[in-house]
């Protein structure tokens, strides 16, 4: 596996993602720079039985997890005021506009877990839900039900509030 092929593929993925759960440009190009550092040093010891992104993002995550616990930055990050969502056909596609922006990324940073990543890793990092059961350790049914769980609660977030 050539590194700097998996690097072109999977920067911004990596990065986009790490921007969704760290709100900070400066922190997720850093620990984005680290994932890809430790994916290099590590990279005779991925089998190839899962996702290569899926992979990378249990690197970046795990990555970011040490160092908020470093520096008990934990949800007191503060959030971004314009962050550029990748496009999606999804159905939560039409309550995301530039006005609601804002209030939806403050809700979703106030989830719990695993609510708040698993919809933060189908939205911002593009992956599947065998991707992203493979991050946790549990099944593409897990994760399909917990995105959906997750994406109602945002729902019902913006039919509380009124937001179009």
């Amino acid at each position: 596996m050539d590194l700097e092929k998996i690097y072109d593929m999977y920067f911004r993925d990596v990065f986009y993602y790490v921007l969704s759960i760290s709100k900070s440009k400066e922190i997720a190009e850093d620990i984005t720079a680290d994932t890809f550092l430790k994916a290099m040093k590590n990279l005779n010891k991925f089998d190839g039985k899962k996702d290569i992104r899926a992979w990378l993002f249990t690197i970046a995550k795990n990555t970011y997890f040490t160092y908020a616990k470093r520096q008990k930055i934990y949800s007191t990050t503060p959030l971004l005021e314009t962050i550029n969502i990748p496009q999606q056909n999804d159905s939560l596609e039409c309550v995301i506009n530039d006005e609601n922006r804002l209030e939806i990324h403050k809700f979703i940073h106030s989830m719990e877990n695993p609510y708040k990543e698993v919809f933060s890793l189908r939205i911002f990092g593009e992956l599947p839900f065998e991707d992203i059961g493979s991050v946790f350790g549990k099944s593409s049914g897990w994760a399909r039900v917990t995105y959906f769980r997750a994406k109602k609660q945002i729902l019902e977030y913006m039919e509380e509030n009124k937001y179009e």
